[in-house]
């Protein structure tokens, strides 16, 4: 009698775990700086509750080629903020960038951006460098450079880099963060990463993994 019990009890624990695993992963979406996820899945509830996407920007990558946002219209893109002078966690932030890179280097429609916070140093020449020196192939990681103004407002009021405490500063106050922003095809911040941790990169990889499969 308990062995039948135990089976019954086993088959329902197996079933209930079973439907879990069947259940998809939801992403949330982040519509304000103090990162508050909010957990969606009516597609007119999206449209109606996350108002906050990534606003409009014009910027030379290292090959001197404009790119703007139509670079990322209907696709995923991860962005980031270095510059290449940085011997704290600039390299660290870019070699787990690449870990991310090259796992996942084989889908057109995922882009890479990595804007520089001293455009005034990272001209186009010295940004195509860096990205030789890194050993960085991906044909779909841009490293921008641009005005000052431009980047330090879309990294703080469309990316909020730096989340709440740089939000309302200015260009005028130095912008450094090791956060990584995971941004979906329609341009919603739906993933906040430590860019200086290699087991964060996972977390990345397997978010952006779900975004793919997204309907």
């Amino acid at each position: 009698m308990y062995r039948i019990v135990f089976l019954l009890l086993g088959s329902l624990c197996l079933l209930s775990c079973a439907e879990r695993k069947l259940q998809p992963i939801v992403l949330p979406y982040y519509n304000e700086p103090d990162f508050t996820p909010l957990f969606i899945k009516n597609k007119q509830s999206v449209k109606d509750s996350i108002t906050h996407t990534i606003g409009d920007f014009s910027f030379l990558n290292q090959d001197s080629n404009l790119v703007t946002q139509q670079v990322i219209e209907n696709k995923i893109h991860v962005a980031n903020f270095i510059f290449t002078t940085c011997g704290s966690i600039c390299p660290v932030m870019t070699k787990n960038m690449k870990i991310v890179s090259d796992s996942l280097a084989n889908d057109p429609n995922l882009i890479f951006l990595s804007f520089s916070v001293t455009p005034w140093i990272d001209k186009p020449i010295v940004l195509k460098k860096y990205k030789a020196r890194n050993e960085i192939t991906n044909q779909n990681w841009e490293f921008l450079t641009g005005h000052k103004s431009d980047i330090y407002k879309l990294a703080r009021q469309s990316y909020f880099a730096e989340e709440d405490l740089g939000f309302t500063k200015d260009s005028t106050e130095f912008l450094h963060t090791e956060h990584f922003i995971l941004v979906d095809k329609s341009k919603r911040i739906r993933g906040i990463y430590n860019g200086t941790l290699a087991l964060e990169m996972q977390a990345l990889i397997a978010d952006i993994k779900t975004l793919q499969n997204e309907k």
